[in-house]
């Protein structure tokens, strides 16, 4: 990773609204992730922080609104979605599935080389793996499973990393570990976005906070973020969510 891609590593949101058949699940949200920022998103079940990620990567347009992601290249955001949507059937060894984080840079059919070998086995060995590289993918428990995610994210050395609930499901040896990761990410300058539910862990490990409700409850430092008139605000408008309501006009015309 280069110093002009951690320098590029900010992403600026701007009155963005993403929908679903023109129903937007996230509203209007406008703010910024620092580069080099450690930025937890959370907020009520169907608030739209998975969406969010999503358009952030580039998976959802915005139906209004703009993400800025300034010199950002495809190549330089790590995504890890939520470990539901691996398929953990598929016939791929662990150390395949690593050297996948190789993919954006070297193409479909470029060549991963020696050196990009001994990178995915480097990261196996960072997330505690070693010796797992032969093992069949579904042969893995979940948090594993997880660590070797972990491990494929390790290999793309991306700028900004995105996680989507990394720690769902997780033991606390696992939970422990992967934050040694996040901590070591946010080290190097790389600007790293988490979805959370656990706001103790957010408030011991996450120097910023987006809570998200559909519509931006707060974004800022944690302690200011997470307050106790926030979460009754949150939870009033997750109260309030009406998914047969008329398509939202606010704003730009989409």
């Amino acid at each position: 990773m280069t110093l002009q891609a951690i320098r590029a590593g900010g992403i600026r949101l701007d009155d963005v609204t993403v929908a679903y058949h023109r129903h937007p699940a996230v509203h209007h949200v406008s703010g910024s992730f620092e580069p080099g920022s450690l930025t937890a998103i959370v907020g009520p079940n169907g608030a739209g922080k998975s969406t969010l990620l999503k358009a952030i990567v580039g998976q959802l347009p915005t139906a209004d609104g703009a993400i800025e992601r300034g010199a950002l290249k495809p190549r330089d955001i790590a995504y890890l979605p939520q470990q539901a949507s691996l398929d953990r059937a598929y016939p791929i060894s662990v150390l395949e599935l690593v050297l996948l984080g190789h993919w954006q840079r070297v193409g479909a059919f470029g060549g991963i080389g020696q050196r990009g070998i001994r990178a995915a086995r480097e990261a196996l060995e960072a997330v505690g793996l070693s010796g797992f590289e032969d093992r069949p993918l579904g042969s893995l428990s979940v948090g594993q499973a997880q660590r070797a995610l972990f491990a494929r994210v390790l290999v793309q050395d991306a700028p900004v990393i995105l996680l989507d609930e990394p720690f769902n499901a997780l033991d606390a040896r696992t939970v422990s570990d992967l934050l040694a990761l996040l901590r070591r990410w946010h080290g190097e300058k790389r600007t790293v976005i988490a979805v959370l539910h656990d706001f103790e862990l957010v408030r011991q490990h996450f120097p910023d906070a987006l809570y998200l409700a559909r519509r931006l409850i707060a974004w800022g430092r944690v302690e200011q973020v997470l307050t106790p008139e926030n979460q009754l605000a949150a939870r009033r408008m997750a109260e309030s969510w009406d998914e047969h309501a008329p398509v939202c006009q606010t704003g730009h015309a989409a």
